[in-house]
C-alpha cells in the first residue's frame, strides 16, 4: 500500500497539533509491515525520503492566502499518481486530496483537526479568503470516501457542521502523543548539569515558588487573552511562563501585548517567551510546571494537553471540544467550564483552579504522574498509526 500524506505542515515547518498529528502518524505508520508513506507538503524544499514539496503557482504570487494554498492543492494531486489511497489534513490540502482521488479513482481520507465553520475569528485573519478555505474544507469533507474524527466529540462537531455527511462514513481515531520524546526531563540545575543550559534559569524562573506553563499560538481560539486576565487572579507567589508566539493578526499581537504588559506591571514572575523553542526546552519547562494551563475556546482534542501530561505535569484546562476525552477531571487535572457569553466568569474559574492545584505542591505532581499514564495507555502513536491503516483497507 503507498499512501500520499497531503499536508501543508511537515518538519521543519511545523506550527500547531496538526503538524505535529501528520510528523507522528508517518513515523508510526512506515513502520507498519506493506505500508509505504509519500508526503505532499508545503514550504521549503526538504531532503527526508519520499517527502515532496509543492510551492506556489507563480502567477499568484500577489493573490489572497487562500488562493494561493488552492494552487499547491493542485501540484499535490497531480504528483499523487502512484498512490493506492491519498490523506488530506485541513481545508489546505484538502482539494489536493479531493482531486486526486477523482484523478486516480483511489480511496480520499480527509482527517478533520479543526473545523472552519465553528472558527468564525478565522475571518479576521483571512478576510474574503475565509470564504475560499470553508469552501475548501465542506468539498472536502462531504466527498471523502472517509472521514476520520481525532474525538468523539469532533464526531459530533462534524455531523453539525455538515449534515451531509453520512454517519457511518465518519471514524473516530484519536491523537496521540510519543511518550518517550514527550517525557520528564531535567530542570533547573540539574538540566545545566546534564545538558549544558536550562532555559528556566535562563529566563529567571525561581524553582521554589509554583509555576504556571502555556504553550501555543497567538489566536482567539487558543483562549491567551483568558489565561493572561485570569493571572490577574493567581496567588501572589504563582509565576507564569507563558509560550506564545506566531500571532494571527497584528490586532491579535498588539492586543495580547498589552495584556501582557499589564500582567507584568501588576506583579512580578510572568516571563513572555514569544519566539518558537525546540522541544527540549519546551519539554523542561513542561516537567518544571506545577499546572499546565489550556483556556482554549476551541478544541478537537488537544495534543498539548497530552504533551504536559506526557511530562508528568497536571493540566487545568476548558471543558470544550475533545479535551474533556484527554484530561480527566479531577484524577489527572481540572476542567473549567466555558461559556463565551460569560467570559469573566471563565477566567475566574482558571485562576480558582490554577490557585487550587498550586497550592499543594505535591499533590499536583502526584496529579501528574497520572496524566503520564493516562498518556502512556491510551494515546500510543502506534496504535493510531494501525488504526487509521485499517480505515484505508476498510476502502478497498
Amino acid at each position: 500500500m503507498r499512501v500520499g500524506m497531503m499536508t501543508k505542515e511537515y518538519p521543519p515547518e511545523i506550527y500547531g497539533g496538526a503538524g505535529v498529528h501528520v510528523t507522528e502518524l508517518t513515523r508510526f505508520m512506515r513502520e507498519i509491515d506493506g505500508v509505504n508513506v509519500d508526503v505532499h507538503c508545503m514550504g521549503a524544499p526538504r531532503d527526508e525520503k519520499d517527502c515532496y514539496v509543492h510551492g506556489v503557482d507563480p502567477e499568484l504570487d500577489n493573490a489572497n492566502a487562500a488562493m494561493k494554498t488552492l494552487s499547491t492543492g493542485l501540484r499535490m494531486a497531480n504528483a499523487a499518481g502512484d498512490c493506492d489511497v491519498v490523506h488530506s489534513h485541513t481545508w489546505y490540502a484538502g482539494l489536493g486530496g479531493h482531486l486526486a482521488g477523482n484523478l486516480y479513482d483511489i480511496p480520499h481520507v480527509a482527517t478533520a483537526h479543526s473545523l472552519e465553520p465553528h472558527r468564525p475569528w478565522k475571518r479576521e485573519q483571512l478576510g474574503g479568503g475565509y470564504n475560499v478555505s470553508s469552501w475548501s474544507e465542506k468539498n472536502t469533507m462531504e466527498y471523502a470516501d472517509a472521514v476520520i474524527a481525532v474525538s468523539a466529540k469532533m464526531k459530533d462537531a462534524i455531523m453539525d457542521a455538515y449534515p451531509r455527511i453520512d454517519e457511518s462514513r465518519i471514524h473516530i481515531v484519536l491523537n496521540g502523543i510519543d511518550c518517550d520524546l514527550w517525557a520528564p526531563r531535567p530542570t533547573f540545575d540539574e538540566a545545566v548539569e546534564k545538558n549544558g543550559s536550562s532555559v528556566l534559569n535562563e529566563l529567571g524562573v525561581d524553582p521554589d515558588r509554583p509555576i504556571v506553563a502555556f504553550v501555543g499560538r497567538i489566536t482567539r481560539q487558543k483562549g491567551v487573552g483568558h489565561l493572561v486576565k485570569a493571572a490577574k487572579m493567581f496567588d501572589k507567589d504563582v509565576q507564569l511562563v507563558l509560550c506564545a508566539g506566531a500571532p494571527d493578526t497584528e490586532e491579535i499581537a498588539k492586543e495580547t501585548e498589552g495584556l501582557v504588559n499589564e500582567l507584568q506591571s501588576g506583579r512580578d514572575g510572568v516571563f513572555w517567551v514569544q519566539e518558537f523553542l525546540p522541544k527540549p526546552k519546551i519539554q523542561e519547562i513542561l516537567t518544571a510546571a506545577d499546572t499546565f494551563a489550556c483556556p482554549s475556546i476551541y478544541e478537537p482534542l488537544g495534543i498539548v494537553n497530552l504533551e504536559a501530561m506526557a511530562c508528568g505535569t497536571a493540566v487545568v484546562a476548558s471543558d470544550v471540544g475533545g479535551i474533556p476525552e484527554v484530561v480527566v477531571d479531577g484524577d489527572t487535572g481540572a476542567l473549567v467550564h466555558y461559556d463565551e457569553n460569560e467570559p469573566e466568569e471563565f477566567e475566574k474559574g482558571i485562576a480558582e483552579a490554577v490557585n487550587k492545584m498550586v497550592a499543594d505542591r505535591d499533590k499536583a505532581r502526584a496529579i501528574g504522574e497520572k496524566g503520564r499514564q493516562r498518556a502512556v495507555n491510551d494515546f500510543s502513536w502506534a496504535t493510531i498509526a494501525r488504526q487509521t491503516v485499517d480505515v484505508y483497507r476498510s476502502l478497498m
